[in-house]
């Protein structure tokens, strides 16, 4: 891929000249005002290798060298022709290395370098180009290609482009119960990763998306957005995704997810439970207690507590779309009066009840009355019974003085 930057010409006009300088202007024999060809020792500089050099030398060097084609006269037949810059790759990941391809299309062109804070070595170089890799690339880079034509210095910059990962991305914890049809604000925490501007953040429902925004600058990133809990949210996963976008470089898109949360949504009514319970009871008789709420979402998952006293009870808890009935029978040991109470949980959030039951001690008169009752039933059924039976065999035995008597049927009638 070709470096797509300005050919510079003169990249540092302004700053300090060199301070070796290169000797007046002088004009050639038709009266044209030329600069002189750089002087032996400064093209002996130009194709060094500036490893070695102290980083305030490079500088002064690197300024140096720039400065001398500031110093050119417009026009001058070098710049006719551009120096250009190829990188492959032109995004690396830190420590690796680059292939750099300096060319131009100039015919005689000479002595194409390259000029970076980089440790470099060449390898290769043909009429017009020369190729150098830079080692251990550890963040964005400048560097610059520069070459002589026709004793004319070309120079062109181009840049070295670092890509990271992202080290953390991960979505907020959610509250464990969130309430229906109120705004829920996701949020996804996100560090590292480069170059942010190729870095993208989405949030997903699922493999739904929800929303996007570019990473921006800082340590960590926060990119937020803010749905309204629904139904249909209850037991889904959330989660949120990087992408960075290299194809533009010639790489590819780089994805990175999230683990995903899982979201409880719930709906109460504001009136409390329904209870049903007797007014009055007695001392050691058992007594049902049932107890409804409507409304409740999701009904299923609601803890119902039903208690008499300190005593508590074990309901038996049925759920019918939005509606939770609790039902339970209540038995108290003591007279007087005595509260039941019916509470329901979801999200956080209780509805109670509370009814007054009063336990009365069983009467010992109303018991006599039930036992003479019960024995006059006792006798009435035992003479019914021996009537009965006194009536059958009275019939039975005129039946055998019938059968026994000489006379005709007539006649027997008759004589009784």
């Amino acid at each position: 891929m070709w470096d797509q930057g300005l050919t510079e010409v003169c990249p540092l006009r302004g700053l300090p000249e060199p301070s070796t300088p290169l000797g007046p202007p002088t004009r050639n024999p038709g009266g044209d005002r030329v600069s002189p060809a750089p002087p032996q020792d400064w093209t002996r500089m130009a194709t060094m290798v500036p490893s070695w050099l102290p980083s305030g030398a490079y500088w002064i060097f690197l300024i140096s060298l720039l400065l001398v084609a500031c110093l050119l006269p417009p026009g001058a037949q070098g710049q006719e022709f551009q120096m250009r810059v190829e990188l492959q790759p032109p995004a690396v990941l830190p420590g690796e290395s680059v292939l750099v391809n300096c060319s131009t299309d100039c015919l005689h062109a000479k002595l194409i370098s390259v000029e970076t804070y980089l440790l470099w070595e060449p390898v290769g170089s043909g009429r017009g180009w020369a190729a150098f890799q830079l080692n251990n690339v550890t963040g964005d880079t400048q560097f610059f290609c520069f070459g002589l034509c026709d004793d004319f210095q070309i120079v062109r910059s181009s840049n070295i482009t670092i890509y990271r990962f992202p080290e953390r991305v991960e979505l907020a914890p959610l509250p464990p119960w969130h309430p229906l049809d109120k705004p829920l604000l996701l949020s996804c925490l996100l560090s590292g990763g480069a170059p942010r501007a190729h870095l993208t953040v989405a949030l997903f429902k699922g493999e739904e998306e929800l929303g996007r925004q570019p990473a921006a600058k800082g340590e960590p990133t926060e990119v937020t957005v803010t749905v309204s809990a629904s139904r249909d949210d209850h037991g889904a996963n959330f989660s949120c995704r990087t992408e960075l976008d290299l194809r533009s470089q010639g790489l590819g898109l780089f994805q990175n997810s999230s683990a995903p949360r899982k979201l409880q949504t719930f709906a109460m009514p504001v009136t409390p439970p329904r209870l049903v319970v007797p007014q009055f009871s007695e001392v050691e008789t058992l007594w049902p207690v049932e107890c409804t709420l409507d409304g409740i979402f999701p009904a299923s998952e609601a803890q119902v507590q039903l208690a008499l006293g300190n005593q508590s009870l074990n309901p038996a808890v049925v759920s019918h779309g939005d509606r939770l009935t609790a039902t339970a029978t209540a038995k108290a040991e003591q007279k007087g009066a005595h509260e039941i109470v019916c509470n329901m949980t979801l999200g956080g959030k209780t509805l109670e009840t509370r009814e007054n039951v009063t336990i009365q001690s069983q009467n010992p008169l109303a018991i006599t009355i039930s036992l003479g009752v019960l024995a006059i039933l006792g006798l009435v059924i035992i003479a019914a019974a021996l009537m009965c039976v006194f009536r059958v065999q009275k019939q039975s035995d005129t039946y055998q003085v019938n059968q026994t008597s000489p006379r005709q049927p007539k006649e027997a009638a008759a004589a009784e």
